[in-house]
């Protein structure tokens, strides 16, 4: 066993992650110093809860509730982020870079709107930031993509990478009930934050899935050019009829390089729900779980299923990191693994495509009057557009009823003339109601 003094470690946040952090740690000790060859100690912790951090920690750990001053304390080796946040968390981790320190961090936000900003900086500075917790909790799918898949061209990620919004949509599905009574259920459960937004409206999916994209495909971290939609409008008919039809609805995460007419690759980089085939293995991701399917030209299909969050799943993924910079404290740093996979004088300047030339398979129901030649109409509109029809369905109206659902599957179609389409349709006399439109993957 190594004699080398352990790595001194500041913690900036012992919340849920951190005091998991700190537990897996000093469980684990004995352990870890095998795998890194070298002990770990967290010796300092900021935390505006000074008492509270005491608490946890002992006599042993400094505790302050400077955090600047932890991340320029020469006695620390490596800091460890877990404030959360774009704010202070982006000047903490640029300053403890600046004094030469590693960086663990699970903040997808600040990665997801700061990285590329962070990583240049630690590249100039030669230090680490790692970053594992960030996307799916413990599932350790960054380290899949930066190291067990480097010999593949990645076609395609589709990721259920956030377990409040799956949560609601396996309630949803599995008792018919409404989004809003589901979400304080997940609420009153403490699935679902206080405040919610960040994760019913995509934006927690889209982060991970922008930190994803990058490392899959060796691009910059865009978050702003990430298509996002959450679940807030989604409705429990459509849960149903998609049910009806061999699908279930995730809110998925999807990054896909796709070939365009002019020889040139283009990036789909979106979130919103989508109907997978109920054969799908990732359909039968259920709760609070996350699930990452990832197409290599090499490998083909693999998949990685685990706990996305919480405070001992998260806390494995961050200590996993922390081992890996403890390895690399002798290492050349031009021999580490790149923060994003590839070299960063080699990343790509691929297009992310707007959604208007995505190209998908689609959903599509619309309430119609209940008489003859609908049908025709709706479908004339699609053929001329070039969309063509997989399959329909149309519930019988009831006794004494005027109106009734009709649904359509297409086969692939450029979201532009999807677009164009709905216009056309919602045009109609016949047609009665906005038309509700969800996308489809076969996830092949």
């Amino acid at each position: 066993m190594s004699t080398q003094s352990p790595i001194r470690v500041g913690l900036l946040g012992i919340g849920t992650v951190g005091s998991g952090a700190y537990t897996v740690l000093t469980r684990n000790q004995a352990e870890i110093m095998r795998r890194a060859g070298r002990g770990i100690a967290i010796t300092h912790v900021a935390d505006l809860n000074v008492e509270r951090a005491r608490q946890l920690v002992g006599a042993d750990v400094s505790v302050s509730a400077d955090a600047f001053a932890l991340v320029r304390n020469p006695d620390i080796d490596v800091v460890i982020e877990l404030i959360g946040g774009y704010g202070v968390a982006r000047e903490l981790v640029l300053e403890a870079i600046a004094h030469s320190k590693h960086v663990v961090t699970a903040n997808k936000a600040l990665l997801a709107t700061h990285g590329n900003e962070i990583f240049r900086a630690a590249a100039d500075k030669g230090v680490m930031v790692a970053f594992e917790a960030a996307v799916a909790g413990g599932i350790p799918i960054i380290k899949a993509l930066r190291e067990g898949l480097t010999a593949n061209r990645i076609e395609w990620i589709a990721g259920i990478i956030n377990g409040t919004t799956n949560f609601i949509l396996s309630e949803m599905r599995d008792k018919g009930l409404p989004f809003s009574q589901v979400l304080a259920e997940a609420q009153r459960l403490g699935y679902a934050e206080a405040d919610p937004t960040f994760d019913i409206e995509g934006v927690d999916a889209a982060h991970k899935a922008t930190i994803l994209a990058a490392i899959a495909f060796g691009i910059p971290v865009q978050f702003d050019r990430c298509h996002v939609e959450g679940i807030t409008a989604l409705q429990s008919e459509d849960i149903r009829y998609a049910e009806q039809l061999g699908y279930r609805i995730k809110l998925l995460g999807i990054a896909r390089r796709r070939a365009l007419a002019n020889g040139t690759d283009g990036l789909e980089l979106r979130v919103h729900p989508t109907l997978i085939p109920s054969r799908r293995l990732i359909a039968s991701v259920e709760g609070a779980m996350n699930a990452v399917w990832v197409k290599g030209d090499a490998v083909g299909h693999t998949m990685y299923y685990g706990k996305g969050a919480g405070s001992e799943p998260t806390a494995s993924a961050v200590i996993a990191d922390l081992i890996d910079v403890t390895r690399t404290f002798s290492a050349d740093p031009g021999h580490r693994v790149p923060a994003l996979a590839f070299q960063p004088e080699s990343l790509s300047d691929i297009r992310i495509l707007p959604m208007s030339e995505v190209e998908s398979a689609y959903y599509l129901r619309m309430r119609v009057a209940d008489e003859p030649g609908v049908l025709a109409d709706v479908t004339r509109i699609l053929a001329d557009l070039k969309i063509s029809i997989d399959a329909a369905l149309q519930r019988e109206a009831g006794e004494g009823e005027s109106q009734t659902d009709f649904i359509l599957l297409t086969h692939l179609a450029v979201e532009g003339r999807v677009d164009e389409a709905i216009g056309r349709i919602e045009a109609l006399p016949t047609v009665l109601s906005k038309v509700v439109r969800l996308r489809m993957e076969e996830l092949s």
